[in-house]
């Protein structure tokens, strides 16, 4: 793999975790054994009570854990990307699972077309077989591949994570939604893979159904990137009238 990305560019994986004791083991697996190479996987515990932490140490050597105090899972991914060597950067959440050659197949899209700046999969959803049939039978979902514009299915350059900036923290269940909006805004060149290289695992512990409280959240992270919107475009009027002036 060529380019001006070097041969086989370094990829951080950074996964932030809190109390994920249960479906962590699998999600660490799918990145372990990724059949690319070379890569960094960051396992950042954000103040877990559970056994997170001794899950991620069973790995051994072959990943790096850091701990803070629960702030959040933004907040987590943040010091992921502080700790992070890469020139690429790619997010798992805990209760996903990545296919073999996520990877490999994301960094190729990169390395093949240096103006794309990041690129995303196809995800499929299914239900974690510890769920109660009874909760199941509550869900809708569809459970075909679709565009997959999650953490777990992203892949982007460093310099454009930066461009974006880092994700905000405040939120319990949005910082996700208001960092890709802003990402939106920025207008990266971003590439669908048509392969499914993602699982989203649903359990009753997804955070969107366990903070339900909190999901008033989004209306005030659509009214923020409605504030940015109108903020560039006056800004983009105001230069073409000095433009204009100076002609």
């Amino acid at each position: 793999m060529g380019g001006a990305l070097g041969v086989a560019p370094l990829v951080s994986v950074i996964i932030p975790v809190y109390n994920g004791e249960g479906y962590l083991a699998e999600a660490l697996v799918s990145a372990v054994r990724q059949d690319y190479g070379p890569k960094e996987i960051i396992v950042v515990d954000d103040g877990s009570t559970d056994g997170s932490r001794e899950v991620a140490r069973s790995f051994g050597p072959c990943l790096n854990l850091a701990s803070q105090e629960n702030c959040g899972t933004g907040a987590a991914r943040n010091r992921g990307v502080e700790l992070a060597k890469g020139s690429l950067l790619t997010f798992l959440d805990q209760d996903d699972v990545w296919s073999e050659e996520k990877l490999s197949r994301q960094v190729e899209a990169l390395v093949n077309d240096q103006e794309v700046q990041v690129v995303f999969s196809h995800v499929e959803q299914f239900c974690s077989p510890d769920m109660p049939s009874d909760f199941q039978n509550r869900l809708s979902f569809d459970s075909s591949p679709v565009p997959g514009f999650l953490p777990s299915s992203m892949m982007i350059r460093r310099e454009a994570f930066e461009r974006v900036g880092p994700f905000e923290t405040e939120w319990q269940i949005g910082e996700w939604a208001n960092w890709y909006g802003r990402y939106q805004q920025v207008g990266l060149k971003t590439r669908i893979l048509p392969e499914t290289l993602v699982r989203r695992r649903l359990h009753k512990g997804n955070k969107g159904i366990q903070l339900r409280e909190f999901r008033s959240e989004y209306l005030e992270i659509v009214r923020a990137a409605v504030q940015r919107r109108k903020l560039t475009e006056i800004v983009k009027a105001s230069a073409n009238r000095v433009r204009r002036t100076k002609r």
